[in-house]
């Protein structure tokens, strides 16, 4: 009877389902069946489909073996954030076959290679034409697979023929990539060829940095003289630090000014010079004025082998005067002098005529208080016994709130880098680099003791053995006078030093021209600070880096106890 009742009630309930459930359900098994359908069928299509490779199946595409396996690792990513190289091939419509050079754009961050369509009925046999498009093609593969992670190819120049059969000279226009600026820089070498697949060409060999001389530029013309100049080569025409005039005694009436005094800061370190430079140009920006420049710098005697300070040096040895014209506002001293004396002499006859000034005796004057006044000049003057006469005094206490030091606006030389990218072009870019400290600290055993003894060239041999591979160039920045004191070091080693770079800087480089014709034509001095500046930028390009004090020895930078 219990059974019977349980399986009666249990049909019963089941008989009390209400219709509108059992649809539900019936609907969701109908659903869920169809999906899983669904899921099956998208998964063949996708394994068995294989749709059209537009690069492949393009009739101007290039189909062969022999760019397989040039480029193994392929890519095509478009992504401009990357570097393109030569994986990033772009074939040409027959519309565009004349181009041969990579766009040149200051703003460009990647390069890609252009490659041109190719006729079928080619002639293997036929000479070279340097001018082919295939040519330019061919080298700038050649390039971007051995320099793509030294620098950045910017713009290419036609081929040129070199001076045997299946040689051409190209230039070509790059930028560094450990440097950051919009520089740039010019090489030409000399390229081997030989035919390859498809009527295509390859490189055999390529000469060193600026070897293709048929692609150097050309000189200007020059007039016949009856003397004789030793041959020189040709300046850097994209370096413009001319002295910027302020035009019209107008314009300079309508001028507000900062003008600094000379103080204590002359014929100081470069260091304390630029830390006091940047504190007066960035109190200029504060005021909104123009700062007066005075372009002559004056070397401390620690960069002269004289020991003696040195009057009468150009800013230009030094530093990039074209990029601070245009990242800050800035007249030349002798300039604003002669133009304010025109102006006070054309206006002295006349009541109130004259320009207003305002004379600042102390650093004690702040920034803040000058911020409102109205006077055309506020000269600033540093009469006092230092180190009241400092210029970076200005900017000290409530002012360093205000004042910010634009450092931006000081680049190295352009110049000085031309010397420092040859120097890393005749390494191709692949060495390692080591900085050796001695001079004064390596005498001075009270406060490092150590410094010496493990800076030695048996030392040296000892430790850079473990960390540098054998016979890599090795570039060693040092202020140690005896050249050959890293002797030992050749039987490991392609040694390379500064002094083996001279001619960069002798009477027929393109340094020596420039210079003197900053300097009224006189010839100028390759000094210790020019010396220090290349030493440390070669280095800094160099794959590997040794440095003294935190690989090379046990003593700290700035003495005992001070680590």
């Amino acid at each position: 009877m219990k059974r019977s009742r349980g399986g009666g009630s249990a049909t019963a309930a089941d008989r009390e389902v209400p219709l509108s459930q059992k649809a539900v359900k019936l609907v969701g098994n109908v659903c869920f069946s169809l999906f899983v359908l669904s899921v099956l069928i998208f998964t063949i299509v996708s394994i068995t489909y294989q749709p059209p490779d537009p690069w492949f199946d393009s009739p101007k595409a290039i189909i062969s073996k022999s760019l397989a396996a040039t480029l193994p690792n392929a890519t095509f990513r478009t992504d401009d954030s990357v570097l393109q190289t030569g994986e990033d091939l772009v074939p040409l419509t027959a519309a565009d076959n004349s181009t041969t050079a990579i766009a040149d754009d200051d703003n460009a961050s990647s390069a890609a290679i252009v490659l041109p369509s190719l006729a079928p009925d080619c002639d293997p046999d036929a000479p070279l034409n340097c001018s082919d498009p295939r040519v330019l093609a061919a080298i700038q593969r050649f390039n971007t697979r051995i320099f793509h992670r030294s620098i950045i190819f910017l713009s290419y120049e036609t081929p040129v023929s070199g001076s045997a059969p299946w040689e051409c000279d190209a230039a070509w226009r790059f930028r560094n990539h450990r440097e950051k600026s919009w520089r740039r820089y010019k090489d030409y070498r000399r390229f081997r060829l030989a035919p390859a697949d498809n009527c295509t060409y390859e490189v055999v060999s390529a000469g060193k940095f600026r070897s293709g001389v048929n692609a150097a530029p050309k000189p200007p013309l020059r007039r016949q003289s009856s003397s004789r100049a030793p041959p020189s080569q040709i300046a850097d025409a994209e370096i413009n630090d001319t002295i910027p005039t302020l035009g019209s005694e107008s314009n300079f009436r309508k001028g507000k000014y900062l003008y600094y005094t000379r103080g204590g800061d002359y014929c100081k370190g470069m260091n304390q010079y630029l830390w006091s430079f940047l504190c007066a140009l960035g109190e200029a920006q504060f005021l909104n004025r123009t700062f007066v420049m005075d372009l002559n710098v004056c070397l401390a005697a620690t960069y002269n082998p004289s020991g003696r300070d040195e009057e009468g040096k150009d800013f230009r040895y030094y530093f990039d005067f074209e990029h601070l014209k245009e990242s800050a506002s800035v007249v030349e001293e002798s300039e604003f002098l002669r133009d304010w004396q025109q102006w006070d002499r054309a206006t002295s006859r006349k009541a109130g005529g004259k320009i207003s000034v305002l004379k600042v005796p102390t650093y004690k004057v702040t920034p803040m208080q000058l911020k409102k006044d109205p006077s055309t000049i506020i000269w600033r003057q540093f009469d006092g016994p230092e180190p009241e006469n400092y210029w970076y005094r200005v900017c000290e206490g409530r002012s360093a709130k205000y004042i910010q030091r634009p450092w931006e606006a000081i680049w190295k030389s352009k110049r000085l880098m031309n010397i420092v990218s040859e120097i890393a072009g005749q390494m191709d870019w692949e060495y390692d680099g080591i900085h050796v400290v001695r001079g004064e600290k390596a005498r001075n055993k009270e406060l490092w003791p150590n410094l010496d003894a493990d800076t030695s060239p048996e030392a040296l041999v000892q430790k850079l053995t473990k960390v540098i591979h054998q016979w890599r160039n090795l570039y060693i920045a040092t202020n140690e006078p005896f050249y050959n004191y890293f002797d030992k070091l050749r039987s490991h080693y392609k040694v390379h030093l500064l002094d083996d770079y001279k001619e960069m800087w002798g009477n027929t480089s393109e340094w020596y021209n420039e210079t003197m014709a900053l300097n009224n034509g006189h010839p100028v001095e390759f000094d210790g600070y020019m010396r220090v500046a290349v030493d440390t930028e070669v280095l800094y390009r160099a794959k590997n880096r040794v440095e003294t004090f935190n690989n090379l020895t046990r003593d700290c930078k700035d003495g005992i106890n001070t680590c």
